[in-house]
């Protein structure tokens, strides 16, 4: 069997997946094809990416595709772009209103099974602590904002990046580096793995 035809099996088996059905409702939200020239691995489905199955349909998504410096016609093109989360299915909100993490089996489950068959990538974008931890195998920082601030350590093939969302607007003000060094980066680097 084709390598093609083993990530499309796998995808339907992702999709079809059950595994976490006693503590939320299954909605595995997943985009890859063989042809991915770029990986985005982030955290887990929000409650608007589980209503709609479409992966940072929200305002994080508008600000990591303008961290991208693409629209939305490149960014869901499946033939380009990979969207992966350490967890596929929204895990409920926590005791403050923000979303758990991602449950621990479905990246035991699926994340090398799944590496094993996507294309290499010319560009992963690791967003957020559970993604450094699983993929950065072991290489990591103490926390995301030494990971991201290490960002020429895993460049050119790997850009660590924190979560996109309005909960970061603090940590974005106070880390100016990230738009003035890192986004520029990122934004040529993503320019030239679509080309």
């Amino acid at each position: 069997m084709a390598v093609k035809d083993d990530l499309t099996a796998l995808l339907a088996e992702i999709r079809a997946c059950r595994i976490c059905e006693a503590y939320l409702t299954p909605r595995p939200v997943i985009r890859a094809s063989s042809t991915a020239r770029i990986g985005i691995v982030a955290q887990a489905p929000g409650i608007r990416v589980h209503e709609t199955g479409l992966s940072f349909n929200d305002p994080s998504g508008d600000r990591l595709r303008g961290w991208m410096g693409i629209d939305r016609d490149v960014f869901y093109d499946e033939s380009k772009i990979a969207i992966i989360g350490m967890g596929f299915c929204f895990p409920g909100y926590d005791a403050n209103g923000g979303d758990l993490p991602p449950r621990k089996e479905c990246a035991v489950a699926w994340q090398d099974k799944l590496f094993a068959v996507l294309p290499k990538f010319e560009l992963t974008l690791l967003i957020g602590s559970y993604a450094f931890a699983w993929h950065l195998k072991g290489r990591a920082k103490a926390n995301v904002s030494q990971t991201v601030q290490a960002w020429r350590d895993y460049a050119p093939a790997i850009i660590p990046l924190p979560h996109p969302s309005w909960r970061n607007n603090g940590w974005l003000n106070k880390n100016p580096w990230f738009a003035e060094e890192l986004l520029p980066t990122l934004r040529r680097r993503v320019k030239r793995a679509l080309r």
